[in-house]
């Protein structure tokens, strides 16, 4: 239990000295296997394009537990756990990320950070965008992707270890690569996208209850998270990514709009660029309520 306890917090410290180089980055090599996949893709009916997908996804979640299971048994202990478990996390990248599209926005520099926005944190066309849109925007990415690429992560490799660690990581990027609603994704992706849905069902609603809480010491409106995310977090066609990302707009007060999708906190005001840091603050918070609640959760089994 406590190598457990170490390991993570271990893997936090590595983070803040940023990501290994690529050809060792494990998530990379996740990237490449589902480009390599997709590449083989020859189905021409939906049934056939999902029987091909499902059985790649299997194919690199099989290979990707199977690793983590492997290197959970590698010589080091808890040492080694934090190590390895380090790249499947991205705080410092996230974080850095939305800071460098504050200072964009900031600086006035609004072409800038609509190209940022679109290089680090969404897949979404950003060249219309105005700069309420790409503050908005980037707050909701933070709020997203604290869960995504920090909170579930952790939650995972306390639950289940590497191995399940190493799963959630490889279904989530199949999740960024294939699960896409278009005419060549629709049904190839569509495991890919149930996969990343299940695994995040708990990650996406400890993060926003921790997102309320952390509100209180934050100095923003706890009222007003509970509000919006009681109303808002079936709003996203996603059935994880509102929880957090209403959590966030009810704290700081902001209505978050994308354009003919959905409206969070319709109430709240236009977001601008000093809203940034603020949820930059409520992010941190959020995410040492959520390594607390880790740390001293029960173990798993008494073998943990």
């Amino acid at each position: 239990m406590r190598g457990t306890r170490r390991a993570l917090l271990l893997a936090l410290v590595l983070d803040s000295l940023g990501e290994p180089p690529a050809r060792w980055h494990p998530v990379v090599w996740m990237g490449h296997f589902l480009k390599g996949a997709r590449g083989r893709w020859r189905g021409t009916t939906p049934a056939a394009q999902l029987r091909e997908g499902a059985a790649g996804w299997a194919l690199g979640a099989g290979l990707v537990a199977g690793a983590g299971l492997l290197a959970g048994r590698l010589p080091g202990g808890w040492v080694t756990r934090g190590v390895l478990l380090k790249p499947l996390l991205a705080r410092r990248a996230l974080f850095a990320a939305v800071a460098e599209v504050h200072a964009a926005l900031a600086a006035g520099a609004v072409p800038e950070a609509r190209r940022l926005l679109a290089w680090h944190l969404v897949s979404r066309d950003t060249a219309e965008l105005t700069a309420a849109e790409v503050a908005g925007a980037a707050i909701e990415s933070l709020a997203e992707n604290l869960s995504d690429s920090v909170v579930a992560p952790l939650l995972c490799c306390r639950a289940g270890g590497l191995p399940l660690a190493a799963l959630y990581r490889y279904a989530n990027t199949a999740d960024a690569m294939w699960g896409y609603r278009t005419p060549e994704l629709e049904d190839a992706g569509k495991v890919a996208a149930r996969a990343d849905d299940l695994l995040n069902l708990a990650p996406a609603r400890l993060t926003a209850v921790c997102a309320l809480l952390a509100s209180l010491p934050a100095g923003l409106d706890t009222s007003g998270a509970w509000r919006a995310w009681r109303q808002d977090a079936r709003k996203t066609a996603s059935p994880n990514a509102g929880h957090p990302m209403s959590a966030f707009a009810g704290a700081l007060g902001v209505r978050l709009d994308k354009r003919g999708v959905y409206v969070l906190n319709a109430d709240g005001r236009v977001p601008q660029a000093a809203d940034i840091p603020r949820a930059l603050r409520l992010a941190r918070l959020t995410l040492g309520l959520g390594v607390l609640a880790l740390l001293f959760a029960p173990p798993r089994s008494r073998r943990a």
